[in-house]
């Protein structure tokens, strides 16, 4: 099993119910992980500054987003994700759908 980190610097996502919003949070790490030849991936954002979005995806069976992101090393990272909301520690675990592309 190979495992890559990524310190993320800036996570834009969108819904087909909502444009592409900008998140303000204090930290957020991606995990690649490739076992047996499948590559997964996976966010966890902590101290997240936007309550409205925390509670429209808390309110909302439609969670899946689109995913654009820049890690701290200048690399652009984006795919198709589900997006799960911990209001209550604002919070936000992004699970990744697919292949994660590096444009």
């Amino acid at each position: 099993m190979e495992v890559e980190e990524f310190n993320l610097i800036s996570i834009t996502i969108g819904n087909n119910e909502w444009e592409n919003r900008e998140l303000r949070f204090k930290d957020a790490k991606l995990m690649l992980v490739t076992q047996y030849g499948d590559k997964l991936w996976y966010v966890d954002v902590a101290e997240l500054d936007d309550a409205e979005v925390l509670d429209w995806l808390s309110q909302n069976e439609n969670i899946r987003v689109t995913f654009d992101a820049v890690a701290d090393n200048g690399e652009r990272l984006q795919g198709a994700a589900y997006a799960h909301p911990n209001a209550a520690h604002r919070g936000l675990a992004i699970r990744g759908e697919g292949e994660l592309r590096r444009p």
